[in-house]
């Protein structure tokens, strides 16, 4: 008796289990599908876990279907769930709706496909982690922290954000403290933090609109002080649906000159009496290849001077959370502050507060200090792979199985999503999804993005399944 192919697709966030279901599309041809994920949930990720209803999907709910083909597929999932499911019921293309209730959707999609008559004995929910991949004999073999190994004729890294790294400091003793936080998401944030304690989040961006909403939602009632280096708050989505322009002609490859573009259209949508939102939507379907086309030292003068500025104008927030945030700045309890991070030191409880933060407000000279009861790192998700702790990057990095892109956002992959070597060679059968592409795709981070590379990278994984998996017999 022969055996399906089998695939191990590590990570079942929305990257990893997306994947699954677009391999499961395949009918007859599909493969064994291993699905490890070392969370208790699958099919939700870090992002749509959470539990807090403030937290509100950054895209409207007409783009969130989680197949490109079928657009309506999850504003008729919402109709069908009625009050059901929080939020649900009411919601339209134009609403945002909370992330939980988007991660109700996930997971729906996995448990009906996994109860499937097509699906049995296809795909497999593996709840552990994946600590080890290497080849042997020609085909891989992953193994498990309970030690279980399992061979695999290809596997996937869905493997996602990692937590935050450090603030960059001289000294970095106060790191160890009780009072730094590492990771915002982490369950001694809700645990630690006291309704009156005066906090330091480091980073202005999306995770710390929802750390502050977190607190908030939790009785919170102390100062909270966000600080990055351009002190920019993500903007504001519009409260209507958008007038939509049409693309923009190519770009120009010049970044200076594509930004003057960008403007321009901006200030023409503008004096029409439009917003200027629909104008960066619009650069979505050509943002991977003009990513792409760049050279890479133009890639490097955008991380290095623009990237700050599209993040925040990119992924925007949904009017009712700006509408929150905004009210937490007018009355003080929100500070968001720019400068450079100094020094954090513990002091003693004599002193006010516990923490003493100094920092150099930005294009001035001279240094500020002020006192904090605690500090949250949300400096967005830590990109160079040669710096996270994560036992299977580690292992594939010793192996010389994977190496970082040359901008160290993630892994090095080619344009199939082909993992690299250290030798910049493609792993037979290794392929990667999601956030840790975006040194080759950029723009791997949201629903409408990553859902597309589900259904490119489920044919190329189909094809190499047809090409080069063997028969193997049953022992």
């Amino acid at each position: 008796m022969t055996t399906r192919p089998t695939i191990a697709i590590i990570g079942a966030g929305f990257s990893g289990s997306l994947l699954a279901l677009h391999l499961l599309s395949r009918g007859a041809d599909c493969p064994r599908i291993l699905l490890i994920e070392r969370a208790s949930d699958f099919g939700r990720g870090l992002a749509y876990a959470t539990g807090n209803p403030a937290h509100l999907l950054n895209v409207r709910a007409g783009n969130m279907s989680a197949f490109p083909d079928q657009p309506e597929h999850f504003l008729a999932w919402l109709r069908q769930q009625g009050d059901a499911v929080p939020g649900a019921a009411g919601a339209g293309p134009a609403s945002f709706v909370a992330r939980q209730t988007y991660g109700h959707y996930l997971q729906k999609l996995i448990s009906d496909a996994a109860k499937q008559s097509r699906s049995a004995g296809r795909l497999i929910l593996v709840p552990d982690t994946a600590v080890a991949l290497r080849h042997e004999g020609g085909r891989m073999v992953v193994r498990l922290d309970v030690g279980r190994e399992y061979k695999l004729d290809a596997a996937v890294l869905a493997i996602g954000n990692f937590p935050p790294q450090p603030p960059h400091l001289f000294d970095g003793a106060f790191f160890r403290s009780s009072r730094f936080h590492p990771d915002p998401w982490a369950p001694s944030v809700a645990r630690d933090i006291g309704v009156r304690d005066s906090v330091l989040v480091v980073g202005t961006g999306l995770t710390m609109v929802d750390t502050v909403l977190s607190l908030r939602a939790r009785g919170h009632q102390g100062q909270i002080v966000a600080l990055s280096r351009r002190g920019l708050l993500p903007r504001r989505h519009t409260d209507a649906v958008p007038h939509v322009v049409p693309p923009p002609p190519d770009m120009p490859t010049s970044l200076s000159r594509a930004l003057a573009h960008v403007r321009r259209l901006v200030r023409q949508e503008q004096a029409a009496g439009r917003a200027w939102q629909p104008v960066i939507d619009s650069l979505r379907p050509r943002t991977v290849a003009y990513w792409q086309a760049l050279p890479l030292g133009e890639r490097k003068r955008f991380l290095r001077h623009l990237r700050p500025w599209w993040d925040v104008h990119r992924h925007r927030l949904a009017p009712a959370v700006a509408t929150q945030l905004t009210a937490l700045q007018a009355t003080g309890a929100l500070i968001v502050t720019a400068g450079r991070l100094q020094s954090i030191e513990e002091v003693p409880d004599a002193l006010q507060g516990r923490v003493r933060v100094t920092y150099r407000p930005r294009n001035e000279d001279g240094d500020i200090t002020f006192p904090v009861d605690q500090v949250i790192n949300c400096s967005g998700p830590a990109c160079d792979i040669l710096r996270v702790t994560d036992p299977l990057v580690r292992d594939l990095l010793a192996q010389g199985t994977i190496r970082p892109d040359p901008l160290h956002l993630g892994l090095d992959v080619d344009a199939e999503a082909r993992v690299l070597d250290a030798g910049g060679r493609p792993v037979p059968g290794l392929y990667a999804i999601g956030p840790v592409t975006r040194g080759t795709f950029w723009e791997m981070t949201a629903v409408p993005d990553i859902r597309m590379q589900a259904a490119t990278l489920a044919q190329h994984i189909g094809a190499y399944i047809d090409r080069h998996a063997k028969v193997a017999v049953d022992a």
